[in-house]
């Protein structure tokens, strides 16, 4: 979360400035991409896990109407 809390305050630093242009170093890129795509996969796979929880459970319901 580092490099995305960078990236936040460096657009808030240019529009501070009113700058049009925001520049960042490709070591800087490189990381705003590992972090952002390491959150994407991990909401993926959670989203996954609760669809495979949701497919298996199983819910059994007995009614009984004895003198109905």
């Amino acid at each position: 979360m580092l490099q995305i809390k960078r990236f936040i305050d460096k657009v808030a630093v240019a529009e501070s400035k009113q700058t049009k242009d925001l520049v960042l170093p490709m070591a800087d890129a490189r990381g705003l991409r590992d972090e952002m795509s390491k959150l994407l996969s991990d909401l993926y796979e959670m989203s996954q896990g609760q669809n495979k929880s949701k497919e298996s459970e199983i819910i059994q319901i007995e009614i009984v109407g004895n003198s109905f």
